[in-house]
């Protein structure tokens, strides 16, 4: 009677604990996705880095080198980046530059 007592225990134990859940995009395949996108940027002389990632999926990117002044860049951002992103990242929804202050 006791095993079943410690059974109904440990399972209600286990029902009260909240599953961690992720929040936002997987951090490690976000910027393994970038890092093939920077390939082709830095093939360019310009690269791009990872400012920030919102647990409701806005990536804040930073373009550097070549692409920081490039009038195309806002273009390649949201053609480029954020199609391919939102395509092989789950949870990116929108991605946008950082504010140079």
């Amino acid at each position: 009677m006791a095993e079943n007592t410690d059974e109904k225990n440990t399972q209600a134990t286990a029902d009260a604990a909240p599953e961690q859940e992720q929040k936002g995009p997987n951090r490690e395949l976000l910027e393994a996705t970038i890092d093939v996108i920077r390939q082709s940027l830095q093939a360019d002389g310009g690269d791009v880095v990872l400012v920030n990632c919102t647990d409701d999926g806005v990536v804040t990117l930073e373009m550097q080198g070549a692409c920081a002044g490039c009038p195309l860049s806002t273009y390649d951002m949201s053609e480029g980046i954020e199609r391919i992103l939102k395509e092989h990242v789950p949870g990116v929804t929108k991605v946008e530059p950082a504010m140079a202050w």
